[in-house]
């Protein structure tokens, strides 16, 4: 081949160089979605501003270097402590529209259990994209963390993150491997305002697993009201409240432990009564993982 030839063929590569690495780079940048309810959403670019309705997953996009991307949360939206000086909307049944939208956001987060589908729909005629995430085990934070590591760009940090807590959740299998732990009953909602529990299918149910535990209601299928009589006759060795003191009256523990009817269950013989991090361990987030070795530190501890 003549030298000319060849200059002229390394000419045009040289040329067309820009043009391939702007193309390739447009490629990197268009992000398409599939959020946690099949939606498939698609941006230009990693999303820049965000309005996060649910706690559990402003923490997700805090622990995964994102939480800068946040310019509104809803009104329950409360860790870690820089997201307070955020603006507050309005969420769950009664979501502000005109808040949000007055934010501008790029897109909204919000989860299939706390909002409404016509909150999805409103949002999306005014021009925002809608992100839905719906993280009911714990495979299913995982899930969140990937979609909200997608969604910012954050791959890699995200992919790090799901790394982080399956292998903190695998040394407390393996701490607890062969013991016989009891059972647990995971008092939800407190008596005075009628009993909840969580049942199968649930990341609480999953911690029990994981510590060596048996849910004490392990029978039933996700979040469901239990009668008192139902918790007297299963004679739980431990309980778990996630009751919150705000100051006045009985603190959590000490209501449980003074009921009526209740001295006789084993757990409350035994002092067994533990008063959760209510946010650790409600929040399908980062946070289980804090939850699951307060809890192990508690149950385990007692047995030293």
């Amino acid at each position: 081949m003549k030298p000319t030839r060849i200059l002229s063929l390394f000419l045009v590569a040289l040329l067309l160089l820009p043009i391939f690495t702007l193309a390739e780079t447009a490629t990197q940048e268009n992000i398409i979605i599939t959020d946690m309810l099949g939606r498939e959403v698609a941006f230009d670019q990693p999303v820049k501003s965000l309005v996060v309705l649910q706690a559990s997953d402003a923490e997700i996009l805090y622990a995964i270097g994102a939480g800068d991307r946040i310019i509104g949360r809803g009104e329950y939206v409360n860790y870690p402590a820089e997201v307070m000086a955020l603006p507050s909307v309005q969420s769950g049944f009664e979501t502000n529209y005109e808040q949000i939208l007055a934010l501008e956001p790029e897109a909204v987060i919000m989860t299939k259990m706390s909002q409404a589908e016509k909150d999805a729909m409103k949002l999306e005629e005014a021009g925002i994209k809608v992100v839905v995430t719906d993280a009911q085990n714990i495979e299913g934070v995982y899930a969140a963390i990937t979609l909200l590591g997608q969604l910012t760009g954050k791959n890699e940090e995200a992919d790090a993150l799901a790394a982080s807590m399956r292998a903190s959740f695998a040394d407390l299998t393996e701490k607890t491997a062969g013991t016989q732990g009891g059972t647990v009953y995971f008092e939800v909602s407190p008596l005075e305002f009628g009993l909840w529990t969580a049942g199968k299918s649930t990341f609480m149910d999953e911690i029990a697993v994981i510590l060596g535990l048996q849910n004490a209601f392990y029978d039933i299928e996700g979040w469901q009201a239990v009668s008192e009589e139902q918790v007297l006759t299963r004679d739980p060795d431990y309980i778990v409240t996630t009751a919150m003191y705000f100051g006045e009256g009985l603190e959590p523990v000490e209501e449980i432990m003074a009921r009526p009817n209740w001295e006789n269950l084993k757990a409350v013989k035994g002092k067994a009564v533990f008063n959760s991090d209510s946010d650790a361990i409600t929040r399908p987030g980062p946070r289980l993982v804090d939850a699951a070795k307060a809890l192990y530190d508690f149950v385990y501890g007692q047995a030293e």
